[in-house]
């Protein structure tokens, strides 16, 4: 049976087993962390386990689904798929659920589950980046005909993204800058964005480091048009990561440093953490911190390690992959899924402010493990494609070709 399914299964081995590994820790994770959820909600900690091992199932069909496609039919589609999701993005900040004063989710009619459309978004505008930049190499350095075309949708997608989820708008607007760099884009170009963007940044600093008092060790209160939608958190958490005292740190932070020291080298051992029971979220945003907890610091650097090895591998398909598309694709959604994870892990030992990003494959399940799966399942359809032109039959058929 490993032999058929060995068999069935194209594209990188190691990327293969990666996810493997990730599902498997995410397991054990999830299992361990939900134990006051379930407690709260008057539920089993194995409905959270059963319901976790449903979306990885789910998952793990989503990947091998996609990476039988042919990765040159998604080029075909990702217009499409940019294109729909602005609407979408539209629709949730009018329409959709809300929580903590920002609006991320949609409801989905009849089966009522709610997903998070900047998931939508951000494939949608990797895969469009990803087409764009293959196709534009000719007239790459010029602004208008190479840089426009390029940056107008990355600029849509975030100012659609940020009201509700600055820390994903940010992330999504950092990798597609990245992956400009690596596709020739002008320098000088791209620092004109950067300048650009940094304006509303440093202006957002200012305000958390003129509305504080330092004297007293607490925020001043902020003027009545700074408190509508999100600006008062995005204020709360810069001024809480650059001035709070330990004392007067978040909850969320202090919980997560008390977690990652008793944590220790080794860890408390699998199912043994204690702050899975004051820590917010343990299960999603500082699932990382339950890790570090349960399995020690040997433990972190073990995941942490997984997601490197999985982009040399993703940089490994950039780099044999002959048609610039499939190389980009691979290359952009294999960016923003590690730059997502390394984010994630830096809030969980506070390197960061608190954001609302998740671990990739290890978090608990949602509209986001999903889209995850889906990216993953593109780059192993690449990786496929590569691994089909260099088999030997492949080869040699074209040596045969160019002998005659």
């Amino acid at each position: 049976m490993i032999e058929q399914l060995h068999s069935r299964t194209k594209g990188d081995k190691v990327i293969w087993g990666i996810v493997v590994m990730l599902t498997m820790v995410s397991l054990l994770v999830v299992y361990s962390s939900t134990g006051t959820l379930a407690y709260k909600l008057s539920k089993s900690t194995e409905s959270y386990l059963f319901k976790q091992f449903v979306f990885i199932a789910i998952g793990l069909m989503i990947i091998y689904f996609a990476h039988k496609v042919n990765y040159t039919i998604y080029s075909r589609v990702a217009v499409f798929i940019f294109l729909a999701s602005i609407p979408l993005l539209l629709y949730t900040l009018i329409f959709g659920v809300s929580l903590n004063e920002g609006s991320r989710w949609i409801k989905l009619p009849i089966i009522n589950l709610t997903f998070q459309t900047s998931d939508l978004a951000k494939l949608g505008l990797f895969m469009y980046l990803g087409r764009q930049l293959s196709r534009k190499q000719n007239v790459i350095k010029d602004f208008r005909k190479g840089f426009i075309p390029l940056i107008v949708p990355v600029g849509i997608i975030c100012i659609l993204i940020a009201p509700a989820n600055l820390s994903t708008a940010l992330l999504v607007g950092a990798t597609s800058l990245l992956l400009m760099f690596i596709g020739r884009v002008s320098l000088k170009h791209i620092a004109l964005v950067i300048g650009v963007a940094a304006i509303p940044i440093l202006f957002l600093i200012g305000v958390a480091a003129a509305y504080y008092d330092k004297d007293e060790n607490r925020s001043k209160e902020l003027p009545e048009m700074m408190t509508k939608g999100r600006v008062g958190t995005w204020v709360k958490r810069v001024q809480t990561f650059m001035y709070a005292s330990k004392e007067e740190t978040s909850y969320q932070v202090q919980q997560a440093k008390i977690a990652i020291a008793k944590g220790g080298w080794v860890g408390l051992g699998p199912g043994n953490s204690e702050s899975r029971n004051f820590l917010p979220h343990p299960y999603s945003d500082f699932i990382y911190a339950i890790i570090i907890e349960e399995y020690g610091l040997m433990g972190g650097a073990f995941v942490l390690f997984i997601y490197l090895a999985f982009m040399f591998r993703c940089i490994r398909i950039f780099k044999n992959c002959p048609y610039a598309f499939g190389a980009f694709l691979a290359l952009g959604l294999s960016i923003t899924l590690v730059i997502q994870a390394m984010a994630n892990m830096a809030v969980n030992v506070n390197l960061f402010p608190v954001t609302g990003v998740t671990l990739p494959l290890i978090s608990m399940g949602g509209s986001s493990f999903l889209f995850t799966c889906l990216a993953i399942g593109i780059i192993l359809s690449v990786a496929r494609n590569v691994e089909q032109m260099e088999s030997p039959v492949a080869v040699e058929a074209a040596e045969n070709e160019e002998e005659a």
